[in-house]
């Protein structure tokens, strides 16, 4: 029984990175969408988001089935919970990704964005992305030196993020209206993609060591 457990927690932590790849291609895709104005890799973006959906909830199942069944206690337990927290944290991701390939399609043929702020969300889909990969290698290895990696891109899109307040807020914009909320509206699910990918990142670290307070305290 103890081998079967322990074969059921690896598939727990297989699953986790399966979602995380998922993840990973749906934000590699949405902001080339964005930045390309391609509807039709903003469509599938779409379209797939309900995959990402549905490996969350089998994996959701999985880890309740194994609560249920096996009571886990000690590192055991704290692998399943937080596998369960890990997974919604992956799933609001990808409807991040959703979100910013809608803004693609719903301005076809149009960018989103005017030309002043493009150079910007290059960088902030870029970063997006590379935060998204090295979800998938920290996953995978549970090596803690990319959670602080992760922290520190956060903080690029962070101050990405206010700089493009800054410009929309500012005296020499010229955008409409529209631009103002677009703008807006895809920083921020720039941002909440990063910050989502840092939770991950803090629960990653406090399976490695058993040490919540010293996750918290390099956030």
């Amino acid at each position: 029984m103890r081998e079967v457990f322990q074969q059921e927690l690896r598939e727990v932590q297989d699953r986790l990175v399966e979602i995380s790849t998922l993840v990973a291609a749906s934000i590699e895709n949405a902001t080339r969408a964005f930045n390309e104005s391609d509807v039709s890799l903003a469509e599938s973006v779409i379209a797939d988001d309900d995959r990402i959906d549905e490996a969350v909830l089998a994996l959701d199942e999985l880890a309740i089935n194994i609560l249920a069944r096996q009571q886990p206690v000690a590192r055991d337990l704290r692998i399943v919970v937080s596998a369960l927290r890990i997974s919604a944290s992956l799933e609001r991701m990808g409807d991040m990704s959703e979100h910013i390939a809608q803004l693609a399609r719903y301005r076809f043929p149009d960018k989103v964005v005017p030309k002043s702020l493009r150079s910007t969300f290059e960088k902030l889909g870029a970063l997006d992305v590379a935060i998204a990969h090295k979800l998938v290698e920290l996953l995978t290895t549970q090596d803690v030196r990319l959670a602080e990696e992760i922290r520190n891109d956060d903080d690029k899109i962070d101050a990405l993020h206010l700089s493009v307040f800054d410009k929309v807020l500012g005296e020499t914009w010229k955008g409409a209206a529209v631009d103002t909320v677009d703008a807006t509206l895809a920083s921020r699910y720039h941002e909440r993609f990063a910050d989502h990918a840092v939770s991950i990142a803090k629960k990653v670290q406090y399976l490695a060591t058993g040490d919540w307070v010293a996750a918290e305290l390099q956030q």
